[in-house]
């Protein structure tokens, strides 16, 4: 009996691309069922990836490299992607990443901008974009979004008329924003796309969550709050520091808000973009990962997004994760979800984290080959009805 198999996986964050994770996932499964239809639907959140999952759901799309501002002021080369239905895609880190810093450092993250992230924006809005996806993830800043404002044609001043620095150093300095001259949005809008629902300020958010992963102290936290919290007072009821996402790589979020744009869970979007429930609905069954399968899985990241399209069409799900948490909680939450039939991890089958890392696509293999062994030949696997 043939199977349709539908891989939908997110990326293996700093191992393994999402396209790459489901080539590898194919070429383990048809090791061991070379007649099966395999469907690659590589998918993101919002991060990094974004760009190629869209990509990869729209042959036609065409890839643009301009050169913007980096984080910490040097030029770096980015990609943007036009779609065929007029709207572009622009990720945040491929603009003002955390990858292009040479080390995370105290000056780091307190000078790094999203300036490049505007600039790409605008080059979007210049070429007649109807609409703007914007990826906010594995960003380097904490400025609020103040950088990309500022390419956007916005003023930020301090009490001199002067503009302020970069970053979040240059937010204590602010004292005038004015919006007069701001690009106005495409007429389909600028869509934020984001998998964390922190609002901008306070304990859960940018600078308190995200902060100490760019370099941040205890200290520059609570200075780094400041900063945001200043940019917040200048912007009225222009946009709301407490929305869900406002606080998305280091308040980026909210500095979007402030352009008009909508924040979305990253996956859903991307979902829909790929046609994922119509591919789910038409197959046998569902493999999809990432790097760490948690409880923050369920819950707005790509493998709750793929969750709900097999739990819809009454298919199966299976993971194939870098690792897979081991606590009772845990367990507890994926047997109230019979849709997941079985998860992998690569960190048990290589035997250390370091091992599944180091050579993340033979792994990968190896996990897709042990699950479709696992499988009869003669029985359409299908979820428990809920």
């Amino acid at each position: 009996m043939h199977r349709r198999i539908v891989i939908c996986p997110d990326s293996f964050k700093g191992t393994c691309p999402a396209a790459d994770v489901a080539a590898a996932i194919i070429r383990g499964w048809r090791s061991v069922r070379p007649d099966d239809e395999c469907v690659a639907a590589p998918m993101a959140d919002g991060g990094e990836g974004t760009i190629d999952a869209l990509a990869a759901g729209a042959p036609d799309a065409v890839r643009h490299e301009l050169r913007v501002t980096g984080p910490v002021g040097d030029d770096v080369t980015a990609t943007v992607l036009e779609l065929p239905d007029g709207a572009w895609v622009v990720e945040l880190a491929e603009t003002s990443g955390i990858a292009y810093l040479d080390a995370v450092t105290r000056d780091t993250a307190a000078t790094a901008t999203t300036r490049g992230l505007g600039e790409a924006i605008r080059f979007a809005l210049d070429h007649g974009a109807h609409r703007v996806l914007v990826g906010l993830g594995s960003s380097a800043s904490t400025d609020g979004g103040a950088g990309a404002l500022a390419a956007l044609g916005a003023k930020l001043t301090d009490a001199r008329g002067r503009d302020i620095a970069p970053g979040n150093a240059g937010l204590h300095d602010l004292d005038s924003l004015d919006l007069t001259n701001l690009v106005p949005p495409p007429p389909g809008g600028i869509v934020a796309l984001t998998d964390v629902e922190s609002p901008l300020l306070g304990p859960a958010g940018a600078a308190a969550v995200f902060g100490p992963q760019k370099g941040a102290t205890p200290d520059d936290v609570a200075r780094f709050d400041a900063g945001l919290a200043r940019l917040a007072g200048l912007v009225g009821a222009t946009a709301d520091p407490d929305a869900p996402g406002a606080g998305a790589a280091g308040g980026a979020g909210f500095g979007l808000l402030i352009t008009g744009a909508r924040i979305r869970p990253g996956a859903d979007e991307i979902a829909a973009a790929v046609h994922l429930e119509t591919l789910v609905a038409d197959a046998d069954l569902v493999i999809t990962g990432e790097g760490s399968f948690d409880a923050q899985s369920l819950a707005g990241k790509v493998p709750s997004t793929v969750l709900a399209a097999a739990r819809a069409a009454n298919v199966p799900m299976h993971v194939i994760a870098g690792r897979v948490e081991a606590s009772a909680e845990f367990d507890a939450s994926l047997r109230a979800n019979p849709t997941v039939a079985s998860t992998h991890s690569l960190t048990e089958l290589a035997g250390s984290a370091d091992a599944a890392m180091r050579d993340t696509a033979r792994y990968l293999e190896a996990a897709a080959t042990e699950l479709a062994r696992s499988l009869t030949d003669n029985t359409r696997q299908k979820a428990t009805p809920q």
